[in-house]
């Protein structure tokens, strides 16, 4: 089923599937919905499961100003509002899981629980690293890198990451794609974006998934470990998606951890 939320971004589609206690599914920059195809079979058997498009991407509407990812945090609890939904459960990838962990600061007593995979927000900036993000912030760059870039951050090769893949291939020639990206790339370089000084305040039991070959965010494991010191964590030896690039693993430490921290829900 396809539901549609207006939100102050614009109209919000969400595909939503399955039956149980409410589980949000947060996809990266670019992305869509679909990035979570290989894992919402299973999670769809325990969860009523909500994959988000975010504003400019998937089916939903495409923002009126080029967004940011403080932005997709502010519109992401109208998003669950616009559901219906109290407390849910969250799963974030990237500016995903910068939109979650800002969710679960800014209102504790509505995340059940909280898995962090390969999160933005907790990245040590140096010049070369603002140098990249003021080179990818650009149109050109964008268009130059659709179909590209995925390749180095996706590592391990399944049918849903040559599918990823091509899906962000096929939007080289729109660019009001590229505008969204763009912003969204500018945006990780504001002071507001890192969530180091903030992530302590998370209450919600949380587990962090982490593909370490990522070359994008792999290296920030230490750091998020530190800012949420009581997190459960897993590694796994794949890129920026290990629902997508190591299913069957991601699922083994996602399922148990989720089980048991919204048991109560379940009672």
């Amino acid at each position: 089923m396809i539901r549609e939320v207006g939100t102050s971004l614009g109209t919000v589609t969400v595909a939503v599937t399955g039956e149980g206690p409410p589980l949000l599914l947060l996809h990266a920059n670019p992305g869509c919905h679909r990035d979570y195809d290989a894992v919402v079979p299973a999670l769809a058997q325990r969860y009523a499961v909500h994959a988000v498009d975010w504003p400019g991407y998937g089916a939903s509407a495409r923002p009126p100003e080029p967004p940011s990812a403080m932005a997709y945090a502010r519109v992401l609890p109208e998003i669950v509002d616009g559901l219906g939904l109290d407390r849910v459960a969250v799963i974030g990838n990237s500016v995903g899981g910068y939109a979650a962990a800002r969710l679960a600061i800014a209102h504790p007593d509505r995340v059940v629980a909280l898995v962090l995979v390969n999160s933005g927000g907790f990245s040590t900036l140096n010049p070369a690293t603002r140098g990249f993000i003021r080179v990818m912030g650009t149109e050109p760059a964008m268009r130059l890198m659709a179909g590209r870039l995925p390749r180095l951050y996706l590592r391990r090769r399944t049918p849903e990451v040559r599918e990823m893949i091509a899906r962000d291939a096929a939007r080289r020639h729109d660019r009001g794609a590229h505008r969204v990206a763009a912003a969204l790339w500018r945006s990780f370089a504001a002071p507001e974006h890192d969530l180091r000084p903030r992530a302590a305040a998370i209450t919600a039991p949380t587990l962090l998934v982490w593909g370490t070959r990522d070359p994008m965010v792999g290296l920030d494991a230490a750091g998020v470990r530190r800012a949420i010191p009581g997190a459960a964590w897993r590694s796994m030896p794949t890129g920026h998606a290990p629902f997508a690039e190591a299913p069957g693993r991601f699922l083994g430490a996602v399922l148990p951890f989720l089980d048991e921290a919204t048991a109560a829900v379940r009672a």
